[in-house]
Parts: structure tokens; sequence; C-alpha cells
């Protein structure tokens, strides 16, 4: 353990540290910012339908220098490499959502592509769309994908339980709402393909271009350019308008830009899935839980996307922090005419966890017992299986950070957490919530192990300097730094001499995409292991390079026939305390404070770890309470910043804090454990608990709107009436 201290403490102390005559700009060029010589714009026609036939397409004559680039212009296949070959880059014979892409229009001036555009017609046979989940419920076959298991007996649980309860919870949609919208460059020249953009997996966009062009794969380049944000909306989004702009760039032998404005990014970009969960849960005559079966419905959209491993995680963290020992689960993705939903930060776990929360909340109220002792007695423990039969193996200390939180937030004890509070007189509700939850770090499943197989690699130049050498793209969370740190301090050097660009698939070797919590804890532990590698060969002459392959610890067993055993390595874990206020008569959700404590192991650079926490938990308030994002006969309603409703510095808690305990992680560097998205998953279920405590009334739908508080309002009302 002293030993783990000391390098966590030589990683920290790394930073490097700026002479008085360095010179810092923070500029930065943005794919936006970026002109080539002879460069063309383009912008895209889309459907203005969400299920049609396409009968014609009247386009005008052509101003000399422009160009239509349309599914003709695909030179292998219309179809984007992702999990399923179903979502086509240009659209084919018909149209399934409202926005999809059916050709470009490529030329020198952003007037005139405008114009020519507005100028064209796409004539349509309409078909009945299926525009919700209860429309495709009903017709019955409309899924992309449907999965179960079970643990333990549950049917015996059912059989001998002594109370059988029944529960359903939603979740909405939610946007990316990243600072710099979708944008990519193409460039044909020599024979080659190179595409640069802002995107987090340059090994996605690869073998979607290798399949959309039917090339070898050393005809095509992709090239990370500095990136203002993600949150999984440049997960596998980046690989549809890259193939837009390579084959554009193809067609007309010049580079072409395709930027995004704000409205067409989000009117037409993957989403976070809507979701339904139902729970049937058997309980025993001391009201403990033994059984449950958990149902979850994820919508989709109009293609399949990254969803079917989305419905997985929330499958495989359904039961959340609490040993249930006999569980059923069930899920479907849904398939809905409506713009494809796909990663977005918490990749399924938000939602589950959320629903798993209140549900037991719920239970407890119905029990008559306090919600969060009720939780503490169903706490995991070390050596408990897991949902998918697995084990946790680290020791798990929520008891511990409850007690942390409680003491930061000035609560004695958990009794406020209990029954319904109105502490505010007659104008203001006040209410308190709490929320456990976790997060599997790393690819769910075998997905390390069998699918991306990551490689790293260090290059010792002439000049002394070592070069990192990975997949893994900086986008605002900091790989930039915490990379570089676990090589310097490794190596003993410092980071002055560490260099790390953005990533280039024609220099860097696929470390795997920059998802699912695993920069630092995967490829972060690959490294340190390089780094090592390479200063027992510092001596050698000349350049060294260091080669470092995944393997998966060896107590990972996994069947992903069966989703039995492990489906991650190790969980990172969260404890958040919520306190709100609300307006009796408008019912208007105030936050007015949060306090998070989190297991993330030990954290590489404290201070970027803590703006991770307090920006998820943000980003988890507008989830919660603000971002109520409408499509309206399969069109998305709020397009806008100024109508989807995302939280600014004035709805950030007045109080609002984050610390840590130290569980160091095994085969993390340093003992790091995933970071990034597990203060996402808890935020809405403390929140929501919160409003309960206050108002009395059970929550089951995020977000958590006024509208939606006084429907319940009244309907409870009715009901005690």
């Amino acid at each position: 353990m002293a030993g783990e201290k000391d390098k966590a403490k030589q990683i920290e102390r790394s930073v490097p540290r700026v002479d008085a005559e360095e010179k810092i700009s923070g500029k930065a060029q943005y794919i936006a910012d970026l002109k080539l010589e002879g460069m063309l714009h383009a912008k895209t026609l889309r459907s203005t339908r969400s299920r049609a036939k396409i009968t014609s397409i009247d386009i005008p004559n052509l101003p000399e220098g422009y160009f239509i680039v349309d599914k003709n212009d695909v030179p292998g296949q219309n179809r984007v490499k992702m999990i399923e070959n179903d979502w086509p880059f240009f659209a084919e014979d018909e149209v399934n959502f409202y926005g999809e892409p059916i050709l470009l229009v490529v030329g020198p001036e952003r007037g005139e592509i405008g114009k020519i555009l507005s100028s064209i017609t796409v004539h349509y046979e309409d078909m009945e769309p299926v525009l919700t989940m209860e429309e495709a419920e009903e017709k019955g076959d409309c899924y992309f994908a449907e999965y179960s298991f079970s643990n333990g007996d549950p049917e015996k649980a059912f059989k001998e339980a002594y109370r059988i309860i029944e529960d359903s919870y939603s979740t909405g949609y939610q946007e990316h709402a990243y600072l710099e919208p979708q944008g990519m460059i193409g460039v044909y020249e020599n024979g080659k393909i190179t595409v640069y953009g802002s995107l987090q997996c340059p090994y996605y966009v690869k073998p979607a271009l290798v399949q959309g062009f039917g090339w070898e794969d050393d005809r095509i380049r992709v090239v990370q350019t500095t990136t203002g944000g993600g949150f999984g909306g440049k997960e596998e989004y980046p690989s549809v308008i890259a193939g837009h702009a390579a084959f554009a760039a193809y067609k007309t032998g010049k580079p072409v830009k395709l930027i995004y404005d704000r409205k067409e990014d989000i009117e037409t970009t993957t989403k976070r899935h809507p979701s339904v969960i139902r729970f049937r849960t058997a309980l025993d005559r001391d009201n403990r839980i033994t059984g449950m079966e958990v149902d979850i419905r994820l919508n989709a959209g109009a293609y399949t996307g990254l969803s079917n491993v989305v419905l997985q995680r929330a499958m495989f963290c359904c039961t959340g922090v609490y040993n249930i020992p006999d569980v059923r689960v069930m899920g479907k993705t849904i398939a809905t005419n409506t713009v494809p939903c796909g990663a977005l930060r918490g990749f399924g776990a938000p939602q589950a966890i959320f629903a798993i929360e209140m549900h037991i909340h719920n239970l407890a109220v119905m029990l008559g017992e306090n919600p969060v002792e009720y939780k503490i007695k169903h706490l995991a423990g070390r050596g408990d299986r897991t949902v998918t039969g697995g084990f946790y193996r680290e020791e798990i200390k929520l008891e511990e950070m409850l007690e942390k939180a409680l003491d930061m937030g000035g609560y004695g004890d958990v009794s406020v957490f209990g029954s319904h509070l109105n502490q505010g007189g007659n104008e203001k509700y006040r209410g308190f919530g709490v929320s456990f939850f976790l997060h599997g770090g790393g690819f769910t499943g075998s997905g390390e192990r069998d699918v991306i197989k990551g490689k790293v690699a260090l290059k010792r130049r002439k000049d002394g300097k070592v070069e990192i050498m990975v997949s893994s793209v900086e986008m605002g969370q900091g790989p930039q730094t915490t990379l570089r740190k676990i090589v310097a301090s490794t190596l003993g050097l410092p980071m002055t001499e560490i260099l790390y660009e953005n990533p280039d698939t024609d220099r860097v070797p696929d470390s795997g995409p920059t998802v699912a919590s695993r920069t630092a804890m995967v490829v972060g532990f690959l490294l340190q292991g390089a780094a090592e590698e390479l200063k027992n060969r510092w001596e050698e002459e000349d350049e060294i390079d260091v080669v470092k392959e995944y393997h998966h610890p060896d107590y990972v067993k996994w069947d992903q026939d069966a989703f039995r055993g492990d489906a991650y390595p190790a969980y990172s874990w969260g404890v958040n305390i919520a306190e709100v206020e609300l307006d009796s008569l408008t019912y208007q959700v105030n936050v007015k404070g949060v306090w998070g404590v989190y297991d993330v192991g030990r954290p590489i650079d404290e201070l970027i770890v803590r703006g991770q926490m307090e920006g998820g938990i943000v980003q988890g308030l507008g989830y919660a309470v603000t971002e109520n994002l409408v499509i309206t006969d399969g069109r998305v309603l709020q397009n806008s910043l100024t109508d989807y409703i995302i939280p600014t510095s004035r709805d950030v808690p007045g109080l609002l804090k984050v610390d840590f305990v130290d569980n160091p992680y095994e085969y993390g560097p340093g003992g790091a454990k995933g970071a990034g998205e597990i203060p996402h998953d808890g935020i809405a279920p403390a929140v929501a608990a919160a409003v309960q405590n206050a108002l009395g009334f059970p929550i089951k739908k995020i977000p958590i709107t006024p509208e939606y508080l006084k429907e319940v309002a009244e309907n409870a009302f009715t009901i005690r009436s």
C-alpha cells in the first residue's frame, strides 16, 4: 500500500512547471478553423419525412464547380460499419427518420450551396411511421435485439415470496450539448483518403471508411483534430459524417469541409436512449428483497448503431449496488422512426440506476422504512455475486462513503431522508435524497479481450524525448495530462520530455476508443507497463520502440453468449446526497446542494478528477430536471440551446462538494479505476429522491419538470380523495 501511495505521489509531482518566459496563447485549431488550399464546403439535404419511399429527386442544373454527392458516389458498401450494417451513409430507396441524409451539395461558396439545396425537390410516397415505443410494442416485431439472462433461482424466489411488488420507471432523451458541433474535412490525394475531424474513436472511423470505399486499410487515414467535447456523441456518429466528407473529396478531387450548425447537430445526431424499465420484486416476511425480474426497453431510433451494447450495460447494472440473490433480466432495443440513439456518458447505466434506486426507495416508503436504511440492508459486499454471476473482488466502501457525504453536508444521520418533509413554510418545499451507484470500467463483457485487444506504444527518440503512441483522444477530459504523467513518473522524467500528439492512424496503434471509462484504467496501465520496459532498456542506443497489448486479468471469466461471469474487471462506486427546494405554486425544482463521494481507485490527477465529478454532476442535473427533449411527429422540437435547457453557471448548486475514498485497483496505473462516467450515474436518482421527500409523491420519471410534478400531484390528490 505504501508503495502505491509513493507511486501516486510521483505521478502528482510530475506536473509540468511553466517557465516565466514560456508563452501560452490559449488558442487551439478546431476543425472549423482549418483551411486547406482549394477547399470546398458541403451541406446535407435531409429527409422531411419520418418514413417514406423516395420516388424521385428533382435537381436543378448546377453552376460550374458545384457537385451532388449521394449513394451512387459510395465506391464500396453504402453502410456505416458499426455493430450491424443497417445504417446507410446516404438514404437509398427510402428514409427512416426525419433528417436522414439523402445527398450533399458541394461547392466553393456556402451561399450558393444554400440556394441549390432550397431548389431541390424530393418526391416521397409516405409510409406509416412507428414513432413511439408504445406503437412499436403494439406491432410486436419492431426491435433490433432481445436478450435475457438469469442468476440464482428466480422462479423459486417468486414461488416462496411473502409478497410481490410490480413497478415501472421511465427516462427521456438527452442531448450531448458538446461545445463544438460535428465536423470533418475529407482529402483525396495520391490514391489515398485522409479525414481530419472532431472525434473520439479514430479506429471506429477508419474501418467505416474502409468498408465505404472497399479499399485496403493503408489507403485510409484518420486524424483527430482538437475536439471540443464529445460525451459519447462523437463515438459512433463521426463515422457517418466522415464518410460524407470523404466521398465528396473523392468525387471532386478537392478537400471538402462539412461542419454542422447547432440546429442540424441537435436534430439529426444521436441521443441518449429513452427507457422504460419494469420491476417485479419478491419480498420475504421481513421485507427483504429475495428475487427480482427486470425488463428494460430502450428506444433505439431508426438504426441499430451501438444500441444493443448500450442495452447490455443497462442490463448488467440493473440491480445497482445491491445483493439480490435471484434475478431474471430481460431487455429489448426498440426500433422507431426517430433519430437514432447512441452513446452518451454512462452508456445505459444512468437509465438503469435511476430505475433501481427509485424502485428500492419506493419499496421502503411503501413498507414504512427509511429508504436509506433499507438500501443499506441490501448493499453488496466483497465476495458477493454480481447480477451476471461474477464476483465483486474489491472492498466496497459505500457505507464509509455515505458517512463521509453526511459529514460533508452537515447531516447528523439518515433520519432526514425518511418520511415526507415540508420544512420550507407555505411557499417552499424542501427535501433530501441519497443515491448509491456503481460503474464498470472498460468495455462490456469480453469486449476489451476479444474485440478491442488494445495496443499502445512508446518511442524513445534520438533527442531523448519520449512519444506516447495511442489512439486515445483528448476532448476535455484530461488524458493529455494524465497519460503523460503516468509515463513521466514511471520513467523519472519531467512531463516536458513526454510528447503526445493528437492520434493519426498512420502513426499510432489501435489502443481502443476513448469511451467506457477505460482511458486511464486500461490504456494508462498499458502505458505504465511500456514505460517500465522502456526504463529497463534506456541504455540502448538509437531509438527504442516498446509495444504493449491488453490482456484481461486472469480472474476475469466471461461467457458472451450466456451473459455469464465478470462483465467488468473492476467497478467504481459513488454516493450522492441532494438537497432541493420546490416552489409550492409552480413546482419548479431548485437544487440547493449536492455532495458526492467516489471510489475511483486512486486518482492520477485529483484536480482533473474533481473536475470530472463536478462536471458530471452538473450534466446529470440537466438529465434529472431541465433537459426535456421532445420528439413530436418524428421531429425534434428543441433544436437550439435556447429551447433545450442545459444547466448554466446559475443552475449549479451553491453547495457542490466532492471527495474520494482511497481504494487502489491492482491493474490500474497508480491504482486508478474508471472515473469519467460514474458522476453522471447517480445524481438523477438522488434529486428524484429529494423531490419525493419534499412532496410525498412517488417520482417515477425524469426529467422532473414542473408539468410532470403538477400531473403527479393532481393524480395523488384524486387518489386520496
